[in-house]
């Protein structure tokens, strides 16, 4: 579920839609969290669609940390990529504003958390483009983007949380051990899907 204060809007025909903060958006909000509406389909479930809709899943999920493709039942799927985004997916399994956004921005992540099974290439237009998102970013980027998280983190419990209601009884429990300081901090290499380590669970 995406953050209440956001509205789809149409770009352009070549990126299609994406998502814009209707309100101000203050760092340290949760901007996604994955709630009980969405669809979750393993690997097997996923090849059992036929090839239009493994094409419509590739393009509106993105993979978990156990290999399942996840996708959003509202329009948190139209969320854009940019390397230098205003959210980040944590490893607690929500995202979350790494600065202030402004009303009128665009909500971007950075899609190479997302468990890539192929790059592909980027104009997102950022001064820090990387120009090829590859399934390797989540290894080779994994300490800077917690370095992007942490500041974010202290300030969850500081500002509004529409979303937090809707958080699972885990990755609660977990923010919360964090922020008390029962718990070390989760770094987003716990998003990475490390496939035959899980071939078990599939």
């Amino acid at each position: 579920m995406i953050h209440p204060d956001t509205s789809l809007k149409f770009l352009n025909p070549l990126i299609g839609s994406g998502i814009f903060a209707t309100q101000f958006i203050p760092k340290g909000t949760l901007t996604y969290v994955k709630d009980s509406l969405e669809i979750d389909l393993s690997p097997n479930q996923y090849l059992l669609n036929n090839e239009v809709m493994r094409q419509i899943i590739d393009k509106y999920s993105y993979i978990n940390e156990k290999g399942h493709y996840i996708i959003s039942w509202d329009q948190a799927k139209h969320i854009n990529h940019s390397c230098e985004p205003n959210t980040i997916s944590t490893g607690y399994g929500f995202e979350l504003a790494i600065r202030d956004i402004q009303p009128g921005e665009e909500i971007t992540d950075d899609y190479g958390l997302f468990n890539l099974e192929q790059g592909f290439s980027c104009a997102c237009g950022s001064p820090s483009c990387r120009k090829k998102i590859l399934p390797e970013d989540l290894d080779m980027l994994q300490d800077y983007w917690d370095k992007k998280i942490l500041p974010a983190l202290i300030n969850i419990s500081r500002v509004p949380q529409p979303l937090m209601k809707f958080m699972d009884e885990t990755s609660l429990r977990e923010i919360e051990d964090y922020l008390n300081g029962s718990l070390p901090y989760k770094s987003v290499s716990h998003l990475r899907f490390r496939k035959n380590e899980k071939m078990h669970e599939l």
